[in-house]
């Protein structure tokens, strides 16, 4: 039973995303690394994404450790990669792996806090290349691919920022507002398709991410990125078939 008061109570059955093929942005660290230990560990084969080969390779070793399906690694920057990338990346998972059920949008960048009055116009570009053009160019390149599978599931991360404003968050707040309307136009587009798609936002947590705009946070006092496991879980398995176009936090008030 999935209750969105307490998502992180979910239990998942050991085999919950048996023969699905995810992938992962922003696989190397953070939330990223957890969700995909824990997609594989279900069952998953799992394609990690980045921009370090190396980190993504140790992410590859410990998968491959725990005994779960052998991963695919597929390295690039987001921040400058175009369309035709995009749709090419979308072929190498058809001609190698045959097919893709799911894709959790993870990787995204911040900057430190400023007001939009003194905020450089590269560091809005990049963040709006990396945390919204990003999804869209992936998202539309792998749609066909996704549309072919029995059932689908997309997955962006949102903010607490991303509903109301806040002085000082600047890009980064605007860059998940448009998370949270694309999420919500593509869902009604999907809805009578087998693809679904939703999205989280994780609340404060232990990441290097947190620490840019929190320096002085008292981060024992965070969840850690496996704490939010049980939600990314529910959203890419089945059990959540129902579900689509939420927006649901992973630690409610």
């Amino acid at each position: 039973m999935f209750d969105v008061k307490q998502p992180l109570n979910y239990q998942a059955s050991a085999d919950l995303l048996k023969n699905k093929t995810i992938l992962v942005t922003g696989a190397s660290d953070g939330i990223g690394r957890a969700v995909a230990l824990a997609y594989a560990k279900h069952g998953a084969t799992v394609i990690l994404h980045g921009r370090s080969v190396e980190k993504l390779e140790a992410v590859y070793d410990q998968i491959i450790q725990q005994g779960s399906a052998k991963p695919a690694i597929v390295p690039l920057d987001l921040a400058k990669a175009s369309l035709p990338q995009y749709q090419e990346l979308a072929q190498v998972i058809e001609s190698d792996l045959g097919k893709l059920d799911g894709i959790l949008h993870n990787a995204g960048i911040i900057s430190e806090l400023s007001p939009i009055e003194y905020t450089d116009a590269a560091i809005w570009h990049e963040m709006m290349q990396v945390n919204i053009n990003s999804v869209f160019m992936l998202t539309q390149s792998c749609l066909l691919l996704l549309k072919q599978s029995s059932a689908a599931s997309i997955i962006t991360t949102s903010s607490g920022v991303a509903r109301k404003g806040r002085a000082f968050w600047g890009p980064y707040s605007v860059s998940k507002f448009a998370i949270e309307g694309f999420t919500q136009i593509l869902a009604d587009e999907l809805e009578k398709t087998c693809v679904r798609i939703n999205a989280i936002n994780p609340g404060a947590t232990r990441t290097k991410m947190r620490a840019i705009p929190y320096p002085a946070e008292d981060v024992s006092k965070l969840m850690t990125p496996d704490d939010l496991v049980p939600l990314y879980l529910y959203l890419m398995g089945n059990d959540s078939l129902d579900v689509n176009g939420q927006s649901i936090d992973a630690q409610p008030k």
